[in-house]
């Protein structure tokens, strides 16, 4: 099978399931509303394909056959390549549009069954965030792709966010009734009956996963996966709750970030350096300043449900200040790692930059922070696409 014949097939499937979902999710002025911004998206994608594979191809990181290619292309990139971003635009945001169809008050929602919201719950937007970190120090150390690295990929895209943030939507259910922004990418409103099934799901999804890369490493292995399973239900979880124990909040749901990361480099055996250690902390670094500015939109109805965190007890405005301090810091740790490292540090400059403008936000003001939490989202794709770079130079370097 030629890659062209491949590319259909993934296009063709995306484009009716696209097609399907927006005419099931969305009226007919949504969905020509949908296409037109779909249309955006492919045009951007389509650019950052053909810079970021044309890149690839340069290093000679991989190479294609000419006989199974057409051998036209944009740049060094076989026009094959456009397929899968097309793929993606036609069939992901369209599955948004109708897991979130009639997205309104809880007391007139209709998502039917434990799929759909399940999904929802897992943040598919958020997916990224937990499984590049595994793949990338998996890959960069073994320099191989076996099936280790496929299955832990795997489990921290989908089954690990669906606990992460399920087992989090199911314990604090009263809070995000008085939270108007969830119910979308930002938090699932699950149905009270689903609580317990979906609690079971996380469960079943999660365990076989936990086991067979448990058997895949050792003790260090063990370790890790044991640190990051715990961090994961201790966070929400009653009875231990960790994301009301403020400063502990921020460190549990950095470890939720930064531990999958750790896992892929105790399971590769990688030799834990003086800048690996670095590296490590700034990205810890950058993840409690990840929280700890997402917990100051939160203020007001987590204090009207008695939750408290590291934003209720330092209040906004040192929060927001600490978040700054936090990301410049994890900046200036990665100048100390070796090159092409240091590059790295100019990453942390965007978010400062969205979050300094809140240097002096009030807790009457906290909540609208969430434009500027709203850019956060994004900024972690254009940031990832950097780090892409930064770490391809790295292989190069290092070959």
């Amino acid at each position: 099978m030629t890659y062209l014949w491949l590319s259909l097939v993934f296009v063709a499937l995306a484009a009716v399931v696209g097609v399907a979902c927006v005419r099931k999710g969305a009226s007919s002025s949504e969905a020509r509303q949908h296409w037109k911004a779909a249309g955006l998206a492919f045009g951007a994608l389509a650019v950052l394909t053909a810079a970021f594979d044309s890149v690839m191809i340069g290093m000679e990181l991989f190479r294609y056959d000419a006989s199974h290619i057409l051998g036209l292309k944009i740049g060094l990139a076989p026009v094959e390549d456009f397929a899968y971003p097309l793929a993606g635009v036609l069939v992901l945001p369209g599955l948004w549009v109708w897991l979130t169809r009639g997205r309104q008050p809880i007391q007139r929602r209709n998502l039917k069954g434990l799929i759909p919201q399940a999904l929802l719950a897992s943040r598919p937007i958020s997916w990224i965030n937990t499984a590049y970190p595994f793949a990338a120090a998996m890959f960069l150390t073994t320099r191989e792709v076996d099936w280790v690295l496929v299955v832990g990929t795997l489990y921290f895209l989908i089954p690990y966010n669906l606990a992460m943030y399920g087992i989090n939507d199911v314990f604090d259910y009263a809070s995000d009734l008085q939270n108007p922004r969830k119910g979308g990418i930002e938090g699932a409103l699950l149905q009270p009956r689903l609580h317990r099934p979906m609690l079971w799901l996380a469960a079943i999804t999660n365990v076989p996963f936990l086991v067979v890369l448990a058997l895949a490493g050792g003790p260090a292995a063990w370790l890790s996966i044991a640190v990051s399973a715990f961090a994961v239900v201790a966070y929400s979880v009653a009875g231990l709750r960790f994301k009301e124990r403020p400063v502990l909040d921020s460190l549990t749901s950095s470890t939720h970030f930064v531990s999958p990361a750790v896992v892929a480099l105790t399971l590769a055996g990688a030799e834990m350096t003086p800048g690996l250690l670095i590296l490590l902390a700034a990205f810890f670094l950058w993840g409690m300043a990840a929280h700890a500015f997402g917990a100051v939109q939160d203020i007001e109805p987590d204090r009207q449900a008695n939750i408290a965190s590291i934003a209720t007890v330092f209040g906004a405005r040192r929060t927001v200040r600490l978040a700054v301090v936090l990301w410049l810091v994890a900046g200036l740790a990665m100048l100390a790692t070796p090159w092409p490292g240091p590059l790295a540090a100019a990453i942390a400059v965007p978010y400062i930059a969205n979050c300094a403008p809140w240097w002096n936000v009030t807790d009457t003001t906290a909540a609208r922070t969430n434009t500027a939490w709203r850019r956060f989202i994004w900024l972690n794709y254009g940031s990832g696409f950097l780090l892409t770079l930064i770490l391809i130079l790295q292989w190069n370097l290092t070959s």
